[in-house]
């Protein structure tokens, strides 16, 4: 059986994850300002899941943008 590469994860197992801390939550957006999925990441599905609702929150408070802004492509 061949076994798959997985990928290190960028947060520790006991890093808290808060919806302020924009530099590591930028880490699991797409330039597009979509969320990167698990399998893309490496995260285990319990740091997704606060991943995914620290981003969620920090786009409620304006830290984060809910889409990319579109300033290149007006053309």
């Amino acid at each position: 059986m061949i076994a798959k590469n997985q990928k290190i994860s960028p947060i520790s197992i006991n890093q808290k994850i808060d919806y302020k801390d924009i530099d590591l939550l930028s880490l699991f957006l797409t330039e597009q300002g979509k969320i990167l999925p698990r399998r893309a990441t490496g995260v285990t599905v319990q740091q997704q899941r606060k991943l995914t609702k620290a981003i969620k929150r920090a786009r409620i408070v304006s830290l984060l943008p809910f889409v990319a802004s579109n300033e290149n492509n007006n053309k």
